[in-house]
């Protein structure tokens, strides 16, 4: 028979490892979370002072005791600011480590703040202030990468290359309506970050652990100390949502998967193949091996990032997808994807603003290869249906048999002789070849939004008026 000892080592090494001391480590482990949600302490402390500000003027609580909490966090505030304050994953999180604090400098009036509240609106209330704050600061970055886009815009509002369907060349446009096709893109999330922002801004503290409360507290006045336009409605809602975690996040994937596409034609361009755009050395590096090659690592970093933010909203949604209302534990996994997913966003756009500044721009590389590929043989298409009056179908084919010439003679559409044209089709005069230039070619895209730097320049306008 096994003694008793070896019973006790067997069963502690069921755990082994960091585990050893057993399942209270365990416990602990999986259940602390201040080490990522310190992050929220100024949040924290913001949302306590006007709690109990908002007790103190309904005389839930005394104004000495208010005066005594508002002083201690504001002394915590200045400890955590300074590097001063000690984090104890004893405590678990930000909210009873400041608690804790409180207690140790001001004695038993630190128990009277957390009247008429639960950490399940106080966590509500922290992570919405954290991610409204970070929203701001997206549309702000945002709003810069836009104003980079549309300097270069307004400079090569007329720097002529091709433009592109799978990556093959379709027809000419401008340099500068590319570049204001990405402000289109990051316009459109600047607008999804402006109506997250409106979408949110509700207060959640009040609501307590998902019931309410019955002490007659004023929900408007502390929604309106901490910038928020209204309370929420509901308090079971108010404790179970993440909606706004989860939009953050949405919105976060579809703006790092506009920039990561920006940042692949950034690679494309950069390569001596095409040769479009040389990058600064500020955003880019050398080979370790290699002396002649000029890596685009910013453009990759920010294209692979995307995954990472992706991965976030995904993980976030599946934490989601099964909860009953109203406060479950699970929703404590959502803050590391958002901050996660917020730091790469914010690097990914401010490395895109530098090397959208930075870049040169190769515009004689651009043109030669805006008239490779036969680019103008739509124009000599719609030539044909307004000039000779051929039903689009026929003109297709027309073009089609004089694009064959071409590649057989191995020359360029405009440099065909007239008589060979004619001999495809007899209503081909000379004026055709105002037609067959790729710089003729953007210069008739006159439609709204279209290539032509006359119709470039009103959108730049446009976007800067609004900008």
């Amino acid at each position: 028979m096994a003694d008793g000892s070896s019973e006790t080592k067997s069963s502690n090494q069921m755990w082994g490892g960091r585990f050893a001391s057993g399942p209270d480590a365990i416990m602990e482990e999986i259940n602390a979370s201040i080490g990522f949600d310190k992050k929220l302490y100024a949040q924290d402390i913001r949302g306590s002072i006007a709690h109990a500000t908002m007790l103190a003027h309904q005389g839930i609580i005394s104004a000495e005791d208010k005066d005594k909490i508002v002083h201690g966090l504001d002394t915590i505030l200045s400890e955590i600011d300074s590097g001063a304050f000690e984090f104890s994953r004893r405590l678990e999180d930000i909210h009873m480590n400041i608690e804790a604090r409180l207690a140790a400098l001001i004695g038993p009036a630190a128990g009277r703040l957390h009247t008429a509240r639960s950490r399940n609106d106080q966590v509500a209330l922290d992570f919405r202030l954290w991610v409204k704050e970070e929203l701001q600061k997206t549309e702000k970055a945002l709003t810069g990468l836009i104003a980079a886009f549309l300097d270069r815009a307004e400079e090569h509002a007329e720097t002529v290359m091709p433009g592109f369907t799978h990556l093959q060349t379709a027809q000419p446009v401008t340099f500068g309506h590319h570049c204001m096709a990405y402000v289109e893109m990051f316009g459109r999330d600047r607008a999804r970050v402006r109506h997250a922002i409106e979408h949110m801004d509700e207060s959640p503290i009040g609501a307590a652990a998902l019931a309410g409360t019955g002490f007659p507290i004023d929900r408007h006045m502390t929604a309106k100390a901490l910038g928020f336009r209204e309370p929420t409605r509901n308090s079971i809602d108010t404790v179970s949502d993440r909606d706004f975690a989860l939009e953050f996040l949405s919105i976060a994937a579809i703006a790092a998967t506009h920039l990561s596409r920006l940042a692949e034609e950034i690679v494309i361009w950069s390569t001596p193949q095409f040769g479009f755009i040389r990058l600064s050395d500020a955003f880019s590096t050398g080979s370790s091996i290699m002396p002649q090659k000029k890596n685009p690592d910013a453009a990759e970093l920010v294209r692979a990032k995307t995954g990472r933010v992706n991965g976030s909203l995904v993980a976030l949604l599946t934490v989601m997808k099964g909860l009953p209302l109203a406060y479950s534990k699970d929703m404590q996994e959502d803050k590391e994807q958002v901050f996660d997913a917020a730091k790469s966003l914010e690097l990914a756009i401010a490395a895109m603003t530098g090397m959208i500044r930075d870049v040169t721009i190769r515009a004689d590389r651009m043109k030669a290869a805006a008239g490779s590929g036969y680019s103008t043989a739509t124009d000599l298409a719609d030539w044909l249906v307004r000039e000779a009056g051929l039903p689009f179908r026929d003109a297709h084919h027309v073009t089609g048999r004089v694009v064959a010439l071409a590649e057989q003679k191995g020359c360029d559409l405009a440099d065909l002789p007239l008589a060979e044209l004619q001999a495809i089709n007899s209503a081909i005069t000379d004026k055709v070849y105002g037609v067959l230039t790729v710089e003729a070619s953007v210069a008739s895209r006159t439609s709204f939004g279209g290539t032509a730097p006359s119709e470039v320049r009103k959108q730049i306008a446009w976007w800067r008026a609004r900008n």
